[in-house]
């Protein structure tokens, strides 16, 4: 905190508070909010992994845990790039996309994986969003 003379000595002294705690405090939560995001899916991934090996058998549980984990380094790739937004430029995120397409090639030419079960493994990262999101919205 700053504290601000008053122009008489008699007034009362004025006391504003820096800005830059706030951007700290926004800082952290939005590192925690992260933090918070990748746990989750990584949970949800191994939850419904399970669950899909359990119901579909191991070909279409690996189909799914290879897309969850590839979700979840595209997630971690997404997260560090909206982190360097405004200090430097970037490309679109070309790297983020070749993940995506090398993980649906990769499953289309396997004889061992499927392409609908990893493209689904993929998509739990939105898993873990909309638990955020109902949190949020229970809470107001």
């Amino acid at each position: 905190m700053k504290i601000i003379p008053a122009k008489s000595s008699a007034a009362p002294q004025t006391i504003v508070e820096s800005s830059s705690t706030s951007v700290d405090d926004g800082m952290e939560e939005y590192n925690r909010l992260k933090f918070k995001l990748l746990v989750l899916t990584l949970a949800s991934g191994v939850f419904i992994g399970l669950a899909v090996w359990l119901s579909y058998g191991w070909k279409i549980a690996l189909s799914y845990a290879l897309g969850a984990l590839v979700g979840s380094v595209y997630f971690r790739m997404l997260t560090k790039s909206v982190d360097q937004l405004g200090t430097k430029s970037s490309r679109l995120g070309f790297s983020r996309l070749g993940l995506f397409v090398l993980l649906i090639a990769i499953a289309a030419k396997s004889d061992q994986l499927e392409v609908l079960p990893a493209f689904l493994g993929f998509m739990t990262y939105k898993v873990a969003v909309l638990v955020i999101v109902a949190q949020d919205l229970s809470k107001a």
